[in-house]
């Protein structure tokens, strides 16, 4: 019997890489999603156009699923801090709602950005103490799905997801490559604070892999720990013309943590393919072929002041 896999928020960045994989193995997988960033869905999925606040009709496709991919969320810093009640109802209330209405396999992503920031290697047992309303958001929905849910909490995603989903050029990697390969020129604040990277097929991969699994509880999962003076550098391997300007910022102004994803690679079999250098040659080609890297539709934050939610 196949399984079925409802994907909440599959429309967006890590949805459409957890789609991919799911559609080359023996499952039904079914797209639920409101289309904040995007007006129309064309991968060739069985697809609902709706908001996760219309829980009658959330109810009906939940009923029909057996693992849910809770993807759906207000994502990053700086969206939130636009919409911060938005943000607890998207982040936080909808997975209370869910825990209550569904009792099949769970699993979601999360945010390295709960742990306390310090200059340190962080596994899972690392003291939380999260900043901003995304990650304090995050960190309420774990604490409630924490004993029902496999909660990936990612590190910084980069690359490009499949054909179809929304490039994100918010993410530093990915930022810094469009604007090497079509401005010319980087800009660092700092340089010396590291960040953990992951593949956002990599992320697409660990989360197909498992939905048939049992296993629950907290993975990291990143795949390399980098300065961002380095990343820069590595960059410039790639595009060389590019030029670097390093603007000064104390470590305590940046925040610097590194990850440890041991855990995720015993226990789920996490075994990250693509490197960032993979990422920066897809990005490099993609920023070549858009219109306007700048365009806000690349950009959460960019994108919901102009549009805004209701």
């Amino acid at each position: 019997m196949n399984t079925r896999v409802l994907i909440v928020g599959g429309a967006g960045y890590i949805g459409g890489a957890v789609t991919d994989f799911l559609q080359e193995g023996n499952c039904e997988v079914r797209v639920y999603d409101g289309l904040f960033y995007d007006d129309a869905y064309r991968k060739k999925v069985d697809f609902v156009y709706a908001d996760i606040r219309q829980q009658e009709c959330l109810q009906t496709h939940l009923d029909w699923a057996d693992t849910v991919i809770w993807l759906a969320a207000l994502v990053a810093d700086g969206s939130c801090a636009l919409y911060p009640e938005l943000a607890v109802a998207l982040n936080t209330k909808s997975v209370e709602w869910l825990i209550q209405h569904f009792d099949g396999r769970i699993i979601f992503p999360s945010t390295c950005l709960v742990y306390a920031i310090q200059n340190t290697m962080l596994d899972e047992s690392a003291g939380t103490d999260p900043l901003t309303i995304y990650a304090k958001t995050k960190l309420a929905a774990e604490k409630i799905l924490e004993d029902r849910a496999l909660i990936v909490r990612l590190s910084t995603v980069f690359g490009i997801s499949d054909m179809f989903s929304r490039p994100r050029l918010d993410l530093v990697v990915n930022l810094l490559t469009a604007r090497a390969a079509r401005e010319g020129k980087m800009t660092v604040f700092g340089g010396a604070q590291y960040r953990p990277f992951i593949h956002v097929r990599d992320v697409g991969k660990v989360m197909a892999n498992n939905i048939r699994t049992t296993t629950t509880g907290i993975f990291n999962l990143h795949t390399e720990n980098m300065r961002i003076v380095d990343l820069a550098q590595r960059i410039s391997s790639h595009i060389p013309q590019a030029q670097l300007e390093v603007q000064s910022a104390t470590i305590e102004q940046t925040g610097d943590y590194r990850m440890i994803s041991d855990k995720a690679r015993q226990v789920l079999g996490f075994n990250p393919r693509y490197t960032i250098d993979d990422g920066i040659s897809e990005m490099k080609e993609l920023a070549l072929r858009l219109k306007d890297i700048r365009n806000p539709r690349y950009s959460n934050e960019a994108f919901l002041k102009i549009n805004p939610l209701r």
